[in-house]
């Protein structure tokens, strides 16, 4: 076996959640790329099929599957629906998260979107829901199928630096003024996606079933220039990533390649975390 050959997904069957995302539809192309058949779930159901038609008409194999992740009965039924197109499960990209939503009334208050001291419940309560309830929910309805296929499969969950370290809010000034705050829900959720990866990958030991986490830098996605300026300042590559940038790293954790990797996190970030 070359070492091309362990990085094939020949045969595989992936599903990846939040796949119509800026990264999940990354993610669902690299992995048509290297040969696997790829469930696109996404609560969005029109762009989840139009993401699954893009790949099946560049000769792929793929399905849209609309899911609410924060449903079990949804989350069933979707594994359900790939078992039925594709036969089996071998892989799992918990990409899914609530984007960060400010407080509509917060200008109202006097004070910037996203600061904690009137961050509101719902949208606290909501995200937990989608970041962590979600994934527990799709990982352990998905899992079932990689035990009775022989206790085998990789499961990627997706972090961020501001699951590593606390969000620096000066970033977030523009002109000497703040015009925003990072959300408390997204580091708190972000670490606790950590927490639940090193707790799989020690559950599942004595098996073949890896869990490991992907953790991004901040990734271009037409941000003002403020906040490029910003955030680029911070990172040893002096710039914020492509969006094809995480795909190495993210085909690395899905295949063979790192056959030998649980438990751990692989974090691309131009060096935010470096120094």
């Amino acid at each position: 076996m070359t070492i091309f050959d362990k990085f094939s997904l020949k045969d595989k069957v992936a599903v990846v959640t939040g796949g119509v995302g800026l990264l999940g539809a990354e993610f669902c192309k690299t992995l048509a790329e290297a040969g696997a058949s790829v469930a696109v779930v996404d609560l969005n159901a029109e762009a989840a099929a139009k993401v699954a038609d893009g790949l099946t008409q560049s000769g792929f194999s793929a399905k849209g599957i609309p899911t609410d992740i924060t449903q079990p009965n949804s989350v069933n039924a979707m594994v359900d629906s790939v078992l039925s197109a594709f036969g089996r499960l071998d892989i799992l990209v918990n990409s899914a998260a609530l984007d960060p939503k400010f407080d509509p009334d917060a200008a109202a208050k006097g004070i910037a979107p996203g600061a904690f001291e009137d961050y509101p419940l719902e949208q606290w309560n909501a995200a937990l829901n989608v970041n962590l309830t979600g994934m527990f929910l799709v990982t352990q309805a998905c899992v079932k199928q990689m035990i009775a296929q022989g206790k085998k499969g990789s499961i990627l969950n997706i972090c961020s630096t501001y699951g590593l370290n606390g969000p620096d809010q000066r970033i977030y000034i523009k002109d000497g003024k703040r015009v925003a705050f990072k959300p408390v829900y997204y580091t708190t959720t972000k670490a606790g996606v950590m927490g639940f990866t090193k707790y799989l990958a020690a559950y599942y030991a004595g098996t073949e079933i890896r869990v490991n986490a992907l953790t991004p830098g901040g990734v271009f996605n037409n941000h003002e220039e403020y906040f490029v300026k910003n955030y680029s300042a911070k990172t040893i590559m002096g710039r914020m990533a492509k969006k094809d940038e995480m795909n190495g790293a993210l085909l690395f954790l899905a295949s063979d390649a790192s056959s030998y990797m649980t438990g751990n996190n692989v974090i691309v970030d131009g060096g935010w975390t470096a120094w």
